[in-house]
Protein backbone atom coordinates (compact mmCIF):
# COMPACT_ATOMS: atom_id res chain seq x y z
CA UNK A 1 0.00 0.00 0.00
CA UNK A 2 1.30 3.44 -0.80
CA UNK A 3 1.82 5.87 2.08
CA UNK A 4 -0.53 8.67 2.99
CA UNK A 5 2.16 11.12 1.95
CA UNK A 6 2.09 9.58 -1.50
CA UNK A 7 -1.69 9.79 -1.46
CA UNK A 8 -1.49 13.48 -0.65
CA UNK A 9 0.83 13.99 -3.58
CA UNK A 10 -1.63 12.11 -5.74
CA UNK A 11 -4.42 14.41 -4.57
CA UNK A 12 -2.30 17.41 -5.41
CA UNK A 13 -1.54 15.94 -8.81
CA UNK A 14 -5.19 15.23 -9.59
CA UNK A 15 -6.31 18.64 -8.36
CA UNK A 16 -3.53 20.38 -10.28
CA UNK A 17 -4.53 18.54 -13.44
CA UNK A 18 -8.27 18.94 -13.06
CA UNK A 19 -8.25 22.58 -11.98
CA UNK A 20 -7.00 23.97 -15.30
CA UNK A 21 -9.90 22.22 -17.00
CA UNK A 22 -12.26 24.56 -15.14
CA UNK A 23 -10.23 27.72 -15.43
CA UNK A 24 -10.58 30.21 -18.20
CA UNK A 25 -8.18 33.13 -17.99
CA UNK A 26 -11.05 35.42 -18.93
CA UNK A 27 -14.07 33.56 -17.63
CA UNK A 28 -15.80 36.91 -17.11
CA UNK A 29 -15.20 40.52 -18.17
CA UNK A 30 -12.78 42.60 -16.14
CA UNK A 31 -14.25 44.07 -12.94
CA UNK A 32 -14.62 47.86 -12.68
CA UNK A 33 -11.48 49.79 -11.82
CA UNK A 34 -11.89 50.82 -8.18
CA UNK A 35 -9.93 54.04 -8.74
CA UNK A 36 -12.88 55.69 -10.47
CA UNK A 37 -16.61 56.27 -9.97
CA UNK A 38 -18.83 55.13 -12.83
CA UNK A 39 -22.37 56.27 -13.60
CA UNK A 40 -24.12 53.90 -16.01
CA UNK A 41 -27.34 55.05 -17.69
CA UNK A 42 -30.07 52.75 -18.96
CA UNK A 43 -33.68 53.26 -19.99
CA UNK A 44 -36.66 51.36 -21.29
CA UNK A 45 -39.01 48.58 -20.31
CA UNK A 46 -41.13 48.75 -17.18
CA UNK A 47 -41.68 44.98 -17.48
CA UNK A 48 -38.30 44.06 -15.87
CA UNK A 49 -37.96 47.27 -13.83
CA UNK A 50 -38.45 45.66 -10.39
CA UNK A 51 -35.62 43.23 -11.13
CA UNK A 52 -33.33 45.83 -12.71
CA UNK A 53 -33.85 48.07 -9.69
CA UNK A 54 -32.90 45.22 -7.36
CA UNK A 55 -29.85 44.54 -9.52
CA UNK A 56 -28.92 48.21 -9.18
CA UNK A 57 -28.82 47.84 -5.40
CA UNK A 58 -27.08 44.46 -5.29
CA UNK A 59 -24.47 45.32 -7.91
CA UNK A 60 -23.62 48.52 -6.06
CA UNK A 61 -23.22 46.48 -2.86
CA UNK A 62 -20.47 44.51 -4.61
CA UNK A 63 -19.04 47.42 -6.62
CA UNK A 64 -19.61 50.56 -4.58
CA UNK A 65 -18.02 52.82 -7.18
CA UNK A 66 -20.63 51.92 -9.82
CA UNK A 67 -24.04 53.61 -9.89
CA UNK A 68 -26.83 52.56 -12.24
CA UNK A 69 -29.48 55.07 -13.26
CA UNK A 70 -32.31 53.22 -15.02
CA UNK A 71 -35.31 55.16 -16.32
CA UNK A 72 -38.45 53.00 -16.48
CA UNK A 73 -40.04 54.77 -19.45
CA UNK A 74 -41.32 51.84 -21.51
CA UNK A 75 -39.72 49.78 -24.24
CA UNK A 76 -40.58 52.33 -26.93
CA UNK A 77 -38.75 55.08 -25.06
CA UNK A 78 -35.80 52.80 -24.38
CA UNK A 79 -35.46 51.85 -28.05
CA UNK A 80 -35.67 55.53 -29.02
CA UNK A 81 -32.83 56.41 -26.66
CA UNK A 82 -30.84 53.41 -27.87
CA UNK A 83 -31.20 54.55 -31.48
CA UNK A 84 -30.20 58.08 -30.47
CA UNK A 85 -27.24 56.66 -28.47
CA UNK A 86 -28.10 58.64 -25.35
CA UNK A 87 -27.85 55.68 -22.92
CA UNK A 88 -25.25 53.02 -22.21
CA UNK A 89 -27.88 50.31 -22.72
CA UNK A 90 -31.63 50.01 -23.21
CA UNK A 91 -34.19 47.43 -22.12
CA UNK A 92 -37.13 46.19 -24.14
CA UNK A 93 -39.68 43.39 -24.06
CA UNK A 94 -40.14 43.70 -27.82
CA UNK A 95 -37.15 42.79 -29.98
CA UNK A 96 -36.12 45.40 -32.51
CA UNK A 97 -38.20 45.45 -35.66
CA UNK A 98 -36.45 45.20 -39.01
CA UNK A 99 -36.86 48.98 -39.41
CA UNK A 100 -35.50 49.72 -35.91
CA UNK A 101 -32.57 47.40 -36.53
CA UNK A 102 -31.78 49.41 -39.63
CA UNK A 103 -31.70 52.57 -37.50
CA UNK A 104 -29.49 50.89 -34.89
CA UNK A 105 -27.14 48.61 -36.83
CA UNK A 106 -24.79 46.31 -34.92
CA UNK A 107 -27.14 46.04 -31.96
CA UNK A 108 -26.86 43.04 -29.67
CA UNK A 109 -29.96 41.46 -28.07
CA UNK A 110 -29.04 40.12 -24.64
CA UNK A 111 -31.93 38.30 -22.92
CA UNK A 112 -31.92 39.40 -19.28
CA UNK A 113 -34.93 37.60 -17.84
CA UNK A 114 -38.38 36.24 -18.63
CA UNK A 115 -41.77 37.36 -17.46
CA UNK A 116 -45.48 36.96 -17.85
CA UNK A 117 -48.22 39.44 -18.65
CA UNK A 118 -51.10 38.85 -16.26
CA UNK A 119 -54.78 39.72 -16.69
CA UNK A 120 -55.77 41.40 -13.39
CA UNK A 121 -59.37 42.31 -12.62
CA UNK A 122 -61.32 44.14 -9.93
CA UNK A 123 -64.67 42.40 -9.40
CA UNK A 124 -66.00 42.79 -5.84
CA UNK A 125 -68.09 39.63 -6.25
CA UNK A 126 -64.92 37.65 -7.11
CA UNK A 127 -62.35 38.76 -4.49
CA UNK A 128 -59.84 36.00 -5.24
CA UNK A 129 -57.79 35.04 -8.27
CA UNK A 130 -59.09 32.23 -10.44
CA UNK A 131 -61.40 33.73 -13.07
CA UNK A 132 -60.86 31.60 -16.21
CA UNK A 133 -60.48 33.34 -19.55
CA UNK A 134 -59.79 32.05 -23.05
CA UNK A 135 -57.78 34.00 -25.58
CA UNK A 136 -60.86 34.69 -27.67
CA UNK A 137 -62.72 36.08 -24.64
CA UNK A 138 -59.81 38.34 -23.71
CA UNK A 139 -59.67 39.58 -27.29
CA UNK A 140 -63.43 40.19 -27.29
CA UNK A 141 -63.20 42.22 -24.08
CA UNK A 142 -60.39 44.44 -25.34
CA UNK A 143 -62.11 44.85 -28.72
CA UNK A 144 -65.21 46.11 -26.88
CA UNK A 145 -67.31 43.23 -28.21
CA UNK A 146 -67.79 41.57 -24.81
CA UNK A 147 -69.09 44.33 -22.53
CA UNK A 148 -70.70 42.62 -19.51
CA UNK A 149 -69.09 40.43 -16.84
CA UNK A 150 -71.97 37.96 -17.04
CA UNK A 151 -71.58 37.47 -20.79
CA UNK A 152 -72.32 33.82 -21.73
CA UNK A 153 -68.81 33.39 -23.17
CA UNK A 154 -67.31 34.24 -19.76
CA UNK A 155 -69.89 32.22 -17.81
CA UNK A 156 -69.20 29.15 -19.96
CA UNK A 157 -65.85 28.48 -18.25
CA UNK A 158 -66.76 29.93 -14.84
CA UNK A 159 -69.96 28.14 -13.77
CA UNK A 160 -69.22 28.44 -10.05
CA UNK A 161 -68.47 32.17 -9.94
CA UNK A 162 -70.87 35.01 -9.15
CA UNK A 163 -70.43 37.00 -12.36
CA UNK A 164 -72.28 40.33 -12.04
CA UNK A 165 -74.40 42.13 -14.61
CA UNK A 166 -71.92 45.01 -14.71
CA UNK A 167 -70.16 46.85 -17.52
CA UNK A 168 -66.53 45.86 -18.09
CA UNK A 169 -64.03 48.73 -17.74
CA UNK A 170 -60.91 48.13 -19.83
CA UNK A 171 -57.49 49.56 -18.86
CA UNK A 172 -54.49 49.67 -21.17
CA UNK A 173 -51.13 51.38 -21.65
CA UNK A 174 -50.83 54.90 -23.04
CA UNK A 175 -47.09 54.74 -23.71
CA UNK A 176 -45.05 52.71 -26.17
CA UNK A 177 -44.67 49.51 -24.24
CA UNK A 178 -43.04 46.13 -24.53
CA UNK A 179 -45.72 44.78 -22.21
CA UNK A 180 -48.27 45.96 -24.78
CA UNK A 181 -46.24 44.29 -27.52
CA UNK A 182 -46.29 40.95 -25.69
CA UNK A 183 -50.00 41.25 -24.90
CA UNK A 184 -51.03 42.23 -28.42
CA UNK A 185 -48.71 39.61 -29.90
CA UNK A 186 -50.69 37.09 -27.86
CA UNK A 187 -54.07 38.50 -28.94
CA UNK A 188 -53.04 38.55 -32.60
CA UNK A 189 -51.90 34.94 -32.29
CA UNK A 190 -55.03 33.56 -30.62
CA UNK A 191 -57.48 35.70 -32.64
CA UNK A 192 -55.97 36.04 -36.12
CA UNK A 193 -59.27 36.87 -37.82
CA UNK A 194 -60.37 39.33 -35.16
CA UNK A 195 -57.73 41.17 -33.18
CA UNK A 196 -54.95 40.69 -35.71
CA UNK A 197 -57.07 42.16 -38.53
CA UNK A 198 -58.74 44.95 -36.59
CA UNK A 199 -55.90 46.10 -34.32
CA UNK A 200 -52.69 44.13 -34.85
CA UNK A 201 -49.67 43.96 -32.57
CA UNK A 202 -47.06 46.48 -31.54
CA UNK A 203 -45.63 48.55 -28.70
CA UNK A 204 -48.44 51.03 -29.40
CA UNK A 205 -51.77 50.11 -31.01
CA UNK A 206 -55.09 51.90 -31.73
CA UNK A 207 -57.07 50.62 -28.76
CA UNK A 208 -60.79 50.27 -29.60
CA UNK A 209 -61.94 50.92 -26.00
CA UNK A 210 -60.66 51.65 -22.52
CA UNK A 211 -58.87 53.95 -20.11
CA UNK A 212 -55.17 54.62 -20.66
CA UNK A 213 -52.27 55.07 -18.26
CA UNK A 214 -48.49 55.07 -18.50
CA UNK A 215 -46.45 52.13 -17.30
CA UNK A 216 -47.38 48.87 -15.66
CA UNK A 217 -47.84 50.85 -12.48
CA UNK A 218 -50.31 53.21 -14.19
CA UNK A 219 -52.52 50.40 -15.49
CA UNK A 220 -52.30 48.66 -12.11
CA UNK A 221 -53.44 51.92 -10.49
CA UNK A 222 -56.55 52.14 -12.69
CA UNK A 223 -57.55 48.56 -11.93
CA UNK A 224 -56.98 48.88 -8.19
CA UNK A 225 -59.12 52.03 -8.01
CA UNK A 226 -61.88 51.10 -10.50
CA UNK A 227 -64.45 48.41 -9.79
CA UNK A 228 -65.35 45.99 -12.59
CA UNK A 229 -62.14 46.80 -14.44
CA UNK A 230 -59.69 44.55 -16.25
CA UNK A 231 -56.28 45.17 -17.78
CA UNK A 232 -52.83 43.70 -18.33
CA UNK A 233 -49.71 44.14 -16.20
CA UNK A 234 -46.46 42.30 -15.66
CA UNK A 235 -46.52 39.53 -13.04
CA UNK A 236 -44.25 41.28 -10.53
CA UNK A 237 -46.52 44.34 -10.44
CA UNK A 238 -49.63 42.21 -9.98
CA UNK A 239 -47.95 40.29 -7.18
CA UNK A 240 -46.49 43.33 -5.42
CA UNK A 241 -49.82 45.15 -5.39
CA UNK A 242 -51.89 42.11 -4.37
CA UNK A 243 -54.05 42.07 -7.49
CA UNK A 244 -56.45 39.27 -8.42
CA UNK A 245 -55.47 37.71 -11.74
CA UNK A 246 -57.10 35.40 -14.25
CA UNK A 247 -56.00 31.92 -15.23
CA UNK A 248 -55.62 31.86 -19.01
CA UNK A 249 -56.27 28.93 -21.35
CA UNK A 250 -53.01 27.41 -22.54
CA UNK A 251 -51.86 27.05 -26.12
CA UNK A 252 -53.02 23.42 -26.22
CA UNK A 253 -56.50 24.54 -25.12
CA UNK A 254 -56.76 21.78 -22.53
CA UNK A 255 -56.09 23.68 -19.30
CA UNK A 256 -56.37 27.10 -17.66
CA UNK A 257 -52.96 28.12 -16.35
CA UNK A 258 -52.15 30.49 -13.50
CA UNK A 259 -49.25 32.89 -14.11
CA UNK A 260 -46.33 31.71 -11.95
CA UNK A 261 -42.55 31.40 -12.19
CA UNK A 262 -42.88 27.74 -13.19
CA UNK A 263 -45.60 28.26 -15.81
CA UNK A 264 -43.61 31.10 -17.43
CA UNK A 265 -40.45 28.98 -17.44
CA UNK A 266 -42.44 26.15 -19.05
CA UNK A 267 -43.40 28.49 -21.90
CA UNK A 268 -39.75 29.19 -22.63
CA UNK A 269 -38.93 25.53 -23.24
CA UNK A 270 -40.28 25.65 -26.78
CA UNK A 271 -38.14 28.58 -27.94
CA UNK A 272 -34.82 28.64 -26.08
CA UNK A 273 -33.14 26.18 -28.44
CA UNK A 274 -34.26 28.17 -31.49
CA UNK A 275 -33.00 31.62 -30.55
CA UNK A 276 -30.78 33.50 -33.01
CA UNK A 277 -27.30 34.78 -32.20
CA UNK A 278 -27.22 38.05 -30.25
CA UNK A 279 -26.13 40.05 -33.28
CA UNK A 280 -28.80 38.54 -35.59
CA UNK A 281 -32.40 39.51 -36.38
CA UNK A 282 -34.71 38.89 -33.39
CA UNK A 283 -37.83 40.51 -34.85
CA UNK A 284 -39.70 37.21 -35.23
CA UNK A 285 -38.87 35.78 -31.80
CA UNK A 286 -41.97 35.07 -29.68
CA UNK A 287 -42.96 32.63 -26.95
CA UNK A 288 -46.66 33.53 -26.63
CA UNK A 289 -49.23 30.72 -26.72
CA UNK A 290 -46.43 28.18 -26.38
CA UNK A 291 -47.35 24.49 -26.37
CA UNK A 292 -47.36 22.51 -23.15
CA UNK A 293 -50.02 21.72 -20.58
CA UNK A 294 -48.44 23.94 -17.92
CA UNK A 295 -47.22 26.77 -20.17
CA UNK A 296 -48.63 30.18 -19.32
CA UNK A 297 -49.53 31.59 -22.76
CA UNK A 298 -48.72 35.30 -22.28
CA UNK A 299 -45.00 34.97 -21.58
CA UNK A 300 -41.94 36.58 -23.05
CA UNK A 301 -38.23 37.08 -22.89
CA UNK A 302 -37.09 40.62 -22.19
CA UNK A 303 -33.85 42.04 -23.53
CA UNK A 304 -30.99 44.43 -22.92
CA UNK A 305 -29.83 46.26 -26.03
CA UNK A 306 -26.32 47.53 -26.54
CA UNK A 307 -24.09 48.22 -29.49
CA UNK A 308 -21.25 45.94 -30.48
CA UNK A 309 -18.92 48.94 -30.31
CA UNK A 310 -19.55 51.04 -27.20
CA UNK A 311 -17.42 54.02 -28.15
CA UNK A 312 -20.38 56.21 -29.15
CA UNK A 313 -22.39 55.38 -26.03
CA UNK A 314 -19.58 55.56 -23.46
CA UNK A 315 -17.49 58.38 -22.02
CA UNK A 316 -14.35 56.29 -22.22
CA UNK A 317 -13.03 52.74 -22.44
CA UNK A 318 -13.26 52.16 -18.68
CA UNK A 319 -16.95 53.05 -18.63
CA UNK A 320 -17.53 50.69 -21.56
CA UNK A 321 -15.78 47.88 -19.69
CA UNK A 322 -17.92 48.60 -16.63
CA UNK A 323 -21.11 48.44 -18.69
CA UNK A 324 -20.00 45.09 -20.10
CA UNK A 325 -19.17 43.72 -16.65
CA UNK A 326 -22.50 44.88 -15.20
CA UNK A 327 -24.55 43.26 -17.92
CA UNK A 328 -22.56 40.03 -17.61
CA UNK A 329 -23.24 40.13 -13.85
CA UNK A 330 -26.98 40.61 -14.49
CA UNK A 331 -27.26 37.49 -16.66
CA UNK A 332 -25.09 35.34 -14.36
CA UNK A 333 -24.74 36.20 -10.66
CA UNK A 334 -27.71 38.56 -10.80
CA UNK A 335 -30.08 35.73 -11.72
CA UNK A 336 -30.11 34.54 -8.10
CA UNK A 337 -32.36 37.49 -7.26
CA UNK A 338 -34.96 36.69 -9.92
CA UNK A 339 -37.26 34.35 -8.01
CA UNK A 340 -37.75 36.80 -5.14
CA UNK A 341 -39.59 39.06 -7.62
CA UNK A 342 -41.35 36.27 -9.54
CA UNK A 343 -39.06 36.25 -12.56
CA UNK A 344 -37.73 32.86 -13.75
CA UNK A 345 -33.98 32.46 -14.01
CA UNK A 346 -32.57 32.30 -17.51
CA UNK A 347 -31.91 28.79 -18.88
CA UNK A 348 -28.22 27.91 -19.11
CA UNK A 349 -28.23 27.78 -22.91
CA UNK A 350 -29.68 31.31 -23.07
CA UNK A 351 -26.97 32.55 -20.69
CA UNK A 352 -24.34 30.92 -22.89
CA UNK A 353 -25.84 32.52 -26.01
CA UNK A 354 -25.69 35.91 -24.28
CA UNK A 355 -22.09 35.38 -23.18
CA UNK A 356 -21.16 34.75 -26.79
CA UNK A 357 -22.93 37.98 -27.69
CA UNK A 358 -21.10 39.94 -24.99
CA UNK A 359 -17.79 38.54 -26.21
CA UNK A 360 -18.32 40.60 -29.39
CA UNK A 361 -18.43 43.92 -27.51
CA UNK A 362 -15.68 46.36 -28.46
CA UNK A 363 -14.48 49.84 -27.68
CA UNK A 364 -13.20 51.66 -30.75
CA UNK A 365 -12.65 48.33 -32.47
CA UNK A 366 -10.88 46.67 -29.54
CA UNK A 367 -12.51 43.52 -28.10
CA UNK A 368 -13.14 44.03 -24.38
CA UNK A 369 -13.57 40.40 -23.30
CA UNK A 370 -11.77 37.42 -24.82
CA UNK A 371 -14.28 34.72 -23.96
CA UNK A 372 -12.90 31.42 -25.22
CA UNK A 373 -16.10 29.60 -26.11
CA UNK A 374 -14.38 26.51 -27.55
CA UNK A 375 -12.21 25.98 -24.48
CA UNK A 376 -15.12 26.42 -22.12
CA UNK A 377 -17.34 23.99 -24.02
CA UNK A 378 -14.59 21.39 -24.20
CA UNK A 379 -13.88 21.76 -20.51
CA UNK A 380 -17.51 21.37 -19.54
CA UNK A 381 -17.87 18.25 -21.68
CA UNK A 382 -14.72 16.68 -20.35
CA UNK A 383 -15.50 17.39 -16.72
CA UNK A 384 -19.05 16.09 -17.12
CA UNK A 385 -17.54 12.61 -17.68
CA UNK A 386 -15.65 12.64 -14.36
CA UNK A 387 -17.61 10.77 -11.68
CA UNK A 388 -18.46 12.57 -8.46
CA UNK A 389 -16.34 10.13 -6.44
CA UNK A 390 -13.27 11.42 -8.29
CA UNK A 391 -14.34 15.07 -8.21
CA UNK A 392 -14.74 14.86 -4.44
CA UNK A 393 -11.79 12.61 -3.68
CA UNK A 394 -9.81 15.17 -1.69
CA UNK A 395 -12.68 15.85 0.71
CA UNK A 396 -13.54 12.18 1.08
CA UNK A 397 -9.89 11.27 1.74
CA UNK A 398 -9.66 13.99 4.41
CA UNK A 399 -12.82 12.61 6.05
CA UNK A 400 -11.42 9.08 5.99
CA UNK A 401 -14.22 7.82 3.77
CA UNK A 402 -12.03 6.27 1.04
CA UNK A 403 -8.74 4.37 0.97
CA UNK A 404 -5.44 4.72 -0.85
CA UNK A 405 -6.58 1.99 -3.24
CA UNK A 406 -9.49 4.21 -4.27
CA UNK A 407 -7.00 6.93 -5.21
CA UNK A 408 -5.13 4.50 -7.42
CA UNK A 409 -8.38 3.56 -9.18
CA UNK A 410 -9.20 7.23 -9.65
CA UNK A 411 -5.75 7.92 -11.07
CA UNK A 412 -6.08 4.99 -13.46
CA UNK A 413 -9.45 6.34 -14.61
CA UNK A 414 -7.98 9.78 -15.33
CA UNK A 415 -5.18 8.18 -17.33
CA UNK A 416 -7.58 5.95 -19.28
CA UNK A 417 -9.72 8.99 -20.23
CA UNK A 418 -6.70 10.96 -21.39
CA UNK A 419 -7.25 13.59 -18.70
CA UNK A 420 -3.93 12.78 -16.97
CA UNK A 421 -0.80 12.33 -19.06
CA UNK A 422 1.98 10.10 -17.73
Amino acid sequence: MITKTTSMLMIATIVAIMAPLNVNAESEPAAPNTSFVYNINGAGATFPFPLIDLWRVEYNADFKNVNLNYQSIGSGGGIKQHIEKTVNFAATDAPLTVKERGLAPNTLHIPETMGGVTIPYNIPEIPKSGLKLTGKVISGIFLGEITKWNDPLIKEHNPGLNLPNQDIVVAHRSDGSGTTFVFTDYLATVDPDGWNVKVGKGKSVPWPVGLAAAGNEGVAGIIKSTTYSIGYVELAYAFQTGMTVASVQNGDKNKFVEPTIDSIAASAASVVDKLPASEADWSAVSMVNAPGSNSYPISSLTYLLLYEDLKDTSKNKEQAKTTLHMIHWMITDGQEFSHSLLYPTLPDNVVELSKKGLSKVKYDGEILWNYDVKTTSKTETKNSNIPDWIRNNAKWWADGLITDEDYIKGLQYLISQGILKV
